[in-house]
């Protein structure tokens, strides 16, 4: 079983003093918190501060995107070799990236190798719309998705990534995916992941869910067999909140 992994995608949001003060905060409400991989996303320009700000603790710091380009003329992007000595985790395919921003399977495939051969570990993102699922077609999408954004990598490269369910119809809605939903979802992603590496090596992948996850929920999410932790995106700006959610990952059996 992958340890317990709880990461706080803070989006578009905070200042530069806003995000060290929230990153200051954490580092004392997550004190002691053991058995849990604990990683903050902020923004890109408060990156910097933030680690200052957490050296020397558990807390580590993750990055929302990079290029798939070790450098180049990409005006506004970010390159891994920037985020590395500053993070240690990367968001990667993001459905708000998919969406939003047309980003696709090989473009997020590019982006996954890099960041692997950067030494910064990608947290893959996953998950279909609410048509999709309505559709029937949520198992296919997902698969697609997985297929897509680990293709060409090892079975080592696979057990050194992270993979993140999030049913963009549940993202920022307060409409989380029921416990049943999101086990039967995870099930099939830890049973692809397996079918694209090993089932040993499956087994040590961290596999998280995101979308609306909450106090109210993280106690039965934690509880699911195949869920190892959390990607929090609202929450994550609530310091008690996001404590809360970690606590409820490190006390799962």
């Amino acid at each position: 079983m992958a340890n317990a992994f709880v990461a706080g995608n803070w989006k578009m949001n905070t200042s530069i003093s806003e995000a060290t003060m929230l990153a200051r905060s954490l580092r004392s409400g997550l004190l002691g918190i053991d058995g849990v991989t604990q990683v903050i996303c902020p923004p890109f320009v408060s990156l910097a501060g933030v680690a200052a700000e957490l050296a020397g603790s558990n807390i580590k710091v993750g990055a929302q995107n990079m290029h798939s380009e070790i450098k180049g003329a990409f005006t506004g992007e970010i390159a891994g070799s920037m985020l590395k000595g500053i993070c240690d985790y990367v968001i990667l395919g993001h459905s708000e990236r998919r969406q939003l921003l047309g980003e696709m399977d090989d473009f997020i495939n590019a982006k996954v190798r890099t960041a692997l051969e950067t030494g910064i570990t990608p947290i893959l993102c996953v998950g279909e719309t609410l048509e999709q699922r309505d559709n029937g077609e949520a198992a296919a999408i997902v698969q697609g998705q997985l297929q897509g954004g680990l293709l060409g990598l090892s079975a080592e490269q696979i057990e050194q990534s992270v993979v993140a369910y999030e049913p963009v119809w549940a993202i920022g809605t307060g409409r989380a995916a029921t416990p049943e939903m999101a086990q039967e979802m995870m099930g099939l992603i830890r049973q692809e992941v397996g079918r694209l590496s090993s089932v040993g090596i499956a087994s040590n992948v961290p596999l998280l869910y995101g979308g609306s996850v909450n106090t109210e929920n993280c106690l039965h999410l934690a509880s699911l067999k195949d869920l190892d932790g959390a990607l929090v995106g609202g929450a994550s700006l609530k310091p008690d909140d996001f404590v809360a959610i970690t606590k409820a990952f490190g006390t799962r059996i």
